[in-house]
Parts: C-alpha cells; structure tokens; sequence
C-alpha cells in the first residue's frame, strides 16, 4: 500500500499586474526547485483562474499556487525559509497557506497517486475538493463547452467557502478547488446537483480525459490572507469559518 504523505500545503500568492514578468519567471525556475525540496514528496506549480468559469478564458494572471505533498509537518515548515519561498514571498503582496489532510484520492497524477491511499472520513469542519484532469485534445471543445452550467451553480452552493481555477498550462492541463463548510454540502453538490451529476454521468461516455485526480482533504489549518483565496463568510451563519 502507498504511503499517505503527512502533510500536504496548499501555498497561494497574490501579485500586482506590474509583477507578472516576475512571476513568470519564477514559474519558470521553480518547480525542479520546489520538488528538490528537503522532505518534499510531490510539488506542483500552478496557475489560477478566478473560478467565474473553469474555461480557457478565466486565467488569474495575478495569483499563483504550490501544491505540496511533505514527509512530515517539519519539512513543510521549512518552506518559508527555502529559496522557493522566499523568492515567492518577495514577489507577492499577498499570500495564504492551507494545511491539508488526505481524506480520499482516486486516480493519477502526471502517472503519480500524490496523496497516497488515505484511509477515507469525513474530517471535521471544513473540507477542500481538489480535480485535476489533463484533457485529450480531440475531446478538449466538448469538454469546454460542458462546464459552463457547472461553474454557474457551484457559484450559489450552499456551503461554498472558496473556488477558483487551478492549471499547470494554459490549456489542456487544468483542474478546480474548492473550500466547503463541511463534507455534507461537498457531497450535496457533487453528487445530487443535477448540472454536475449530469457531467459526471456523460464523463466515461465522453472520453474527456487522459489522466485524472480527484481528492478530499480536511482543511486542518489556513494562515495569511483568506482573500487570496477568495473565501467568503460561512454561508450558513454569515460568519467567517475557523479551520
């Protein structure tokens, strides 16, 4: 049986427009540097969209993302420290950490299982749903033209804490986060809102994907900003949600 990583950290920066060339550099010369990290198991870099529609067109020019996987809470506090941190650090205005743990992980990513076999729970408190698909080019135009009702009622889930886009290209390479009050409204959307359902059901039909990663985590801690994430107040009570 795979091993689950110990933690997995959710790094979100926001950036002014005038740091985009810097930005992009460091997209550039930081994922070989992130994944040589001490302790790191699995790193990404990614780009975002600003979660109004998942699409091609909905790219965050001005926030960016490091999806870790670590061996351990003290490796993943090293980060700060690190030359990846740092030069992240330099180059955002605003930044947020979210400390994650598997709950569940079904599928691949660039031919990994990064978040192990998680033994499953439901978690307590909030949770963050994370998809990841690399799009079959001949499939890509169905696919695009498929997720505009989807995005349209996960902006009014109830329980909806956070969403935006995630990618590691511009196209064909992308993926969703998505913060929730708690794993009773994730469930609720995922499987009984009728657009998302109806797009889980044409989905082995369709051949959509050639590789793709869906994972559940309890979200066990967020520090910095929230706004970078887009949180807003629990949908429930009007007030903000303490991870």
């Amino acid at each position: 049986m795979t091993t689950t990583g110990e933690l997995v950290t959710l790094h979100v920066w926001r950036t002014s427009r005038g740091a985009l060339p810097r930005a992009l550099t460091r997209m550039a010369l930081d994922p070989r540097r992130l994944r040589a990290l001490p302790g790191v198991r699995f790193g990404k870099l990614l780009g975002t969209g600003t979660g109004t529609g998942f699409g091609p067109g909905d790219a965050d020019l001005t926030r960016w993302a490091a999806l870790t996987v670590w061996d351990s809470p003290a490796a993943a506090a090293g980060f700060d420290d690190s030359p990846v941190g740092r030069a992240w650090a330099r180059t955002a205005r605003a930044a947020v950490r979210v400390d994650l743990r598997p709950l569940s992980s079904r599928g691949e990513w660039s031919g990994r299982r990064p978040f192990g076999e998680p033994a499953g729970g439901r978690g307590t408190g909030p949770v963050l749903a994370l998809t990841r698909a690399r799009l079959r080019a001949r499939r890509a135009a169905t696919f695009w033209r498929a997720i505009p009702p989807v995005a349209a009622a996960l902006r009014d889930a109830p329980g909806l804490l956070a969403r935006f886009g995630v990618g590691e290209a511009p196209l064909g390479w992308q993926g969703t986060v998505s913060v929730w009050r708690d794993t009773a409204d994730l469930v609720a959307f995922a499987y009984r809102h009728p657009e998302h359902r109806a797009a889980i059901m044409r989905t082995p039909a369709e051949g959509w994907y050639a590789e793709e990663l869906f994972a559940r985590f309890e979200v066990r801690d967020v520090v910095g900003d929230r706004a970078v994430l887009g949180w807003v107040d629990d949908p429930g009570t009007g007030k903000g949600v303490r991870a």
